[in-house]
């Protein structure tokens, strides 16, 4: 009897990181990867390139920032597969630009409450409504996407690399999200359950910029490592390429 595939739920699916993550993930062995994307027209269209190029691929509507469609996720891999075995927590929003000057005395309340309901809110409560259904798998993965800039220790140090990037929303919510990863982490410690903060790199991504020194495929790396951690694995950790970062 073939060994059952392992299903994963990638938000935010459909360009950049997330794409190629389901491109990696999908052409893995044993990996069914299911494509949250807001345009679902764009994200079928995706999932016909990803099938062409050898992996097993779906799709359906979602959008981070509509909690209606948690509930319809849910229902989706409840009555296809009765389980998800891994939740990467991809969509993510920036309204700050990384390199400017430091405008944390004048960022507006719209763009603080914008950044954290999806990057920070909108995640946790995705996560929470299907938690259950990870529960169900043999080995839970689940991966937010974090990010360096949520390094507190990094931001606090003249020396680091990203001392002079102050993107506050942004960075807070991913503080924030890496909070979660941490008190998750400990509450499934008894479990199978891994819960990891990716940081992909600077990428070149819509996001990231052409100025970016990494390409998509190695930008994935990350996620793809920590959604296929083997049982003896770290959880409640934050990494980049293998390597722990400082909180």
């Amino acid at each position: 009897m073939a060994k059952e595939k392992k299903v994963a739920f990638i938000t935010g699916g459909n360009r950049g990181i997330g794409l190629e993550t389901a491109r990696q993930l999908g052409k893995g062995d044993g990996i069914k990867v299911v494509i949250g994307s807001r345009d679902l027209g764009k994200g079928q269209a995706v999932a016909k390139e990803l099938r062409a190029d050898g992996a097993d691929v779906d799709v359906i509507r979602f959008d981070i920032t509509k909690p209606a469609d948690y509930k319809e996720a849910y229902d989706y891999f409840d009555k296809n597969y009765g389980k998800l075995d891994i939740l990467i927590n991809n969509a993510g929003v920036s309204k700050e630009t990384f390199m400017a000057p430091n405008n944390t005395s004048t960022v507006t309340q719209a763009v603080l409450r914008e950044t954290f309901d999806t990057n920070f809110f909108g995640t946790i409560e995705l996560t929470q409504v299907l938690l259950p259904l990870i529960k169900k798998a043999p080995e839970g993965r689940i991966v937010n996407l974090s990010s360096i800039l949520g390094s507190l220790t990094l931001h606090a140090d003249p020396d680091s690399p990203i001392y002079g990037a102050k993107a506050l929303a942004y960075d807070a919510s991913k503080a924030a999200l890496n909070a979660f990863t941490v008190h998750l982490a400990h509450e499934l410690r008894d479990t199978k359950i891994k819960v990891n903060s990716a940081h992909p790199g600077w990428v070149k991504t819509d996001m990231g910029t052409d100025a970016a020194p990494m390409e998509l495929p190695d930008g994935a790396k990350t996620s793809v490592q920590l959604a296929t951690l083997a049982s003896d694995g770290p959880t409640g950790g934050y990494f980049h390429m293998g390597e722990a970062l400082p909180w």
